[in-house]
């Protein structure tokens, strides 16, 4: 089994970017590395034997050539082809978020006798894979989820060697896909627009309704409860009974637009911007849920994933779900916000760009949002500064209207009503709190 380790954990590194596909393994019976060995110096002394005329040599071959026999006729040898137990491979958890331990165990059944089980494992991308145990005819392989996604977590090519270690077969077994998702921003601030829509949450509207919140008075109609009778704006109005108007406590309809055209690398430190768009679209849902609002998802770039707007605990997973796969649909593609459904974008609901606005597509999105009246807040990902050189009096300057060219997209930004909040890393909110001294208007007309 020490061989098995060293040959899992050492030979190879242990995760990658992409998907790896190994090759199919080879069927049937074959020799393994000490029948190589022996057959080795069978072949050798025969060939010295005759090359020398020395009979004695032949007696050097005849001791590995038995032994050869003995394992392809001997009783202990694996008969057959070995198959998983059961049928399946149990792991200890379908979904897991960035750095929990993932483990998948299976049972390796075979006909007739075996010394030992030497897997060797391809990893998938986004997981580690940390140790390997075997116990009799199981096999525990432990891994690290490293990187939000939907990962396969590899596949295992488990060589069966019978009691003389000379024979061998292999089992290739599929380890299955798991669902990492990524760890949130943390954050617990949420800023709401001037008029919301519906349903229940923290965030009352300004619709009428049967709340708590006086928002205004109206005349009486036969019919009404008399306990909302305000007294004293009838008595003004000289004996015209009025009424007093109650705002509907419904939840603010929020949407997080994720800015999936491109996946860009800081320079200085190497982080990916989808990774960190992802992250505070996460927290960003997880604030809001926790304040009892309704949050939906839409991400832009390749294929459009949408899911309309919900509430409660569970709905975070699901919201997360829907956009695991935005990595894998990169494309060059503009969406079109007129292909959703209403309800996937309701009218007047707080959109939360989290864009690191480095696509001009990205620009024709938030304006078509701002069209449809819907205040929008952007979430700026940082993506580094290029890299220059210090003496290069050229690449000064172009690093200068490069940041000048950011401002003032910044800029045009803010005049059309959509405020830019830059996301520096930790906490969310640093980031939201500027947002709060108001709500938010929307696009000005």
């Amino acid at each position: 089994m020490i061989h098995a380790l060293d040959r899992v954990l050492g030979g190879q590194p242990q995760g990658t970017d992409h998907e790896e596909i190994p090759g199919a393994p080879a069927a049937g019976v074959r020799l393994t590395e000490r029948a190589v060995r022996l057959l080795s110096v069978a072949v050798a002394a025969l060939a010295i034997a005759l090359v020398t005329g020395q009979p004695w040599l032949l007696a050097l071959a005849a001791g590995p050539l038995c032994l050869l026999l003995l394992a392809a006729l001997g009783p202990h040898r694996v008969t057959g082809d070995p198959l998983v137990a059961g049928g399946q491979v149990h792991r200890s958890s379908l979904r897991v978020f960035e750095g929990e331990p993932v483990t998948a165990r299976f049972q390796v059944a075979f006909a007739g006798s075996a010394e030992w089980l030497d897997p060797g494992v391809v990893v998938g991308a986004g997981c580690e894979l940390v140790s390997v145990e075997s116990h009799g005819a199981e096999l525990v392989l432990n891994f690290v989820a490293r990187r939000w996604g939907r990962w396969s977590l590899g596949t295992v090519d488990v060589d069966v060697h019978d009691r003389g270690g000379l024979l061998r077969r292999t089992l290739r077994v599929e380890l299955g896909q798991i669902e990492v998702f990524p760890d949130p921003a943390d954050g617990g601030l949420t800023p709401v627009p001037v008029l919301l829509p519906g349903n229940l949450g923290e965030h009352t509207s300004r619709q009428q309704g049967e709340g708590v919140e006086v928002i205004g008075t109206r005349p009486f109609v036969w019919g009404e409860r008399q306990r909302r009778i305000n007294w004293a704006a009838t008595t003004r109005r000289g004996g015209a009974v009025q009424l007093q108007q109650f705002a509907s406590e419904r939840a603010a309809d929020v949407v997080v637009l994720l800015d999936a055209f491109a996946d860009l690398r800081d320079p200085a430190t190497g982080g990916s911007s989808l990774d960190e768009s992802l992250r505070v679209a996460a927290g960003i849902v997880r604030a809001y849920l926790r304040s009892h609002d309704r949050v939906g998802v839409v991400s832009v770039g390749g294929k459009l994933h949408w899911l309309q707007p919900g509430q409660g605990d569970q709905y975070f997973y699901r919201l997360v779900q829907t956009v695991l796969d935005v990595r894998r649909d990169l494309a060059y593609q503009t969406p079109d916000l007129n292909r959703l459904p209403p309800p996937a974008l309701p009218h007047g609901a707080l959109v939360h760009a989290v864009t690191p606005l480095a696509d001009n597509r990205m620009m024709g999105v938030l304006g078509g949002l701002a069209e449809r009246g819907n205040p929008v807040v952007v979430v700026e990902i940082p993506i580094g500064d290029p890299r220059s050189e210090d003496g290069e009096f050229s690449e000064q300057l172009a690093l200068r209207l490069w940041r000048l060219d950011r401002e003032a997209l910044r800029f045009s930004l803010t005049e059309k009503g959509i405020p830019v909040a830059a996301w520096e890393g930790g906490t969310l909110d640093l980031t939201f709190a500027p947002l709060l001294r108001t709500r938010i208007q929307g696009r000005l007309r």
